[in-house]
């Protein structure tokens, strides 16, 4: 069985928790993706932020997104897996979670993401189209 440091895409970069939400959507921009890891300090994983969060929860709030940070928007505990764990937990997180990009942290440290399409270059057709179907269902 594969595992998730064997799916994953390295090198990830992460929003600063201090970072306002229009440096994070600039981030977002050059990079040409639609969520990204919110880091602290310490180099430890705080969150994620989707440019849905920005949105949503923050422009459709009336808040500034000069002055509001990714920290700010960090809610909840994370859901992430181990570097070393295996395929099927990946895939029942994702399921679980409803999640379409999981973290993927070694010695509490981020070390990759693994995305809809990490799973399905990875894993067989029958595991990708019951996914699939758990994050497209209520």
């Amino acid at each position: 069985m594969a595992t998730a440091r064997q799916l994953m895409t390295r090198g990830v970069d992460c929003v600063g928790e201090g970072d306002t939400l229009l440096q994070a959507a600039e981030m977002m921009r050059q990079l040409g993706v639609g969520a990204m890891p919110i880091c602290g300090a310490d180099d430890r994983l705080k969150g994620m932020l989707t440019d849905r969060d920005i949105v949503v929860k923050a422009l459709g709030a009336g808040k500034d997104p000069a002055r509001t940070t990714a920290g700010d928007l960090a809610q909840g505990d994370v859901v992430y897996v181990d570097a070393d764990d295996d395929a099927q937990l990946v895939l029942r997180k994702m399921s679980e979670h409803k999640v379409r990009r999981l973290p993927v942290i070694e010695d509490h440290r981020l070390v990759g993401m693994i995305a809809q399409a990490d799973v399905a270059r990875g894993l067989p057709d029958p595991q990708v189209g019951d996914l699939l179907e758990a994050l497209s269902s209520d």
